[in-house]
């Protein structure tokens, strides 16, 4: 069995919706307790044999690259005040995986699609994991989920497969609703982005982490600008046309997106509330709320 080595992670976009913070630092930055979201994705692709990841970021923006390189300044002050500990996480990460930052180009266009296109030297002609820089999967040992997507890519020699959950139908507008088919009941024969609910085939929809094969980038090269976005929903789509893409449904309540305030404070609260550190205090805390 191939293994599987290389993830890209898309955090190229602008976030508009948590302006005016991203005015300051990419969203992939902003904190879930302790640690910004990106490094909870690392976590989770190193948790599954992953070891050379590219972080697709803004043209002309150094502050991904800026956190997740060593400061000397800051080992030493902690080294003197004995709080080396603070960074064991991500000592951890500079231990197990190779990081490269790709700017996205200015003429690529907008799109969760074009870090792909901005990682295509890294890809090479490599099998990788693609992971939205927003979605987080929310596990007790990280990359658990991940290593069965892999797993699945190579028991079905696949093209493509993509995790998928059910969400309920009112919210199938937000996301990109799958197509199964008829007979096999985990392929995927087509994904709809945000469709109106009475065109949705069907209440699951693709989530952000993948496993692709380099054919991928052909679907990508020759799809079109949708209202002024590449959409990856559309090229997984066209890859179920003609190629072998699968779906592996997620353990209920796996997936939460964090590319709003709302859902946001939301994964805070379930992290929070499953850290041993903080649980009993929150958990207190909410119950004063609603005395």
């Amino acid at each position: 069995m191939i293994q599987i080595t290389k993830a890209v992670i898309a955090a190229a976009g602008r976030g508009t919706r948590f302006l005016p913070v991203v005015k300051g630092y990419p969203k992939e930055l902003i904190a879930i307790l302790n640690k910004p979201n990106i490094q909870y994705l690392l976590e989770e692709a190193i948790g599954a044999g992953v070891t050379q990841i590219a972080i697709i970021h803004r043209h002309g923006d150094p502050s991904l690259k800026r956190y997740f390189t060593p400061d000397p300044e800051l080992t030493k002050y902690l080294k003197n005040t004995g709080k080396t500990t603070y960074l064991d996480s991500l000592r951890f990460i500079w231990k197990k995986a190779t990081l490269k930052f790709i700017p996205q180009s200015p003429s690529l266009p907008y799109g969760n699609a074009s870090p792909v296109l901005a990682a295509k030297s890294f890809i090479g002609t490599d099998p990788f994991v693609y992971m939205f820089g927003d979605d987080l999967a929310v596990e007790t040992k990280p990359g658990t989920y991940l290593k069965k997507l892999l797993s699945l890519f190579a028991q079905k020699k696949a093209d493509a497969v993509a995790a998928v959950q059910q969400v309920p139908w009112s919210e199938i507008e937000r996301y990109g609703p799958i197509l199964f088919d008829k007979k096999e009941a985990t392929r995927i024969r087509g994904v709809y982005e945000k469709v109106p609910r009475a065109q949705a085939p069907s209440n699951f929809t693709q989530w952000g982490r993948f496993v692709a094969s380099p054919q991928i980038l052909k679907s990508l090269s020759t799809q079109s600008v949708v209202k002024g976005e590449l959409w990856w929903a559309d090229a997984i789509h066209s890859l179920s046309q003609t190629g072998r893409v699968y779906s592996l449904t997620s353990p209920k309540n796996l997936w939460m997106t964090t590319g709003d305030p709302l859902r946001w404070l939301k994964v805070n609260l379930t992290l929070a509330l499953r850290h041993p550190e903080y649980q009993k205090d929150i958990k207190a805390f909410l119950k004063d709320l609603n005395s």
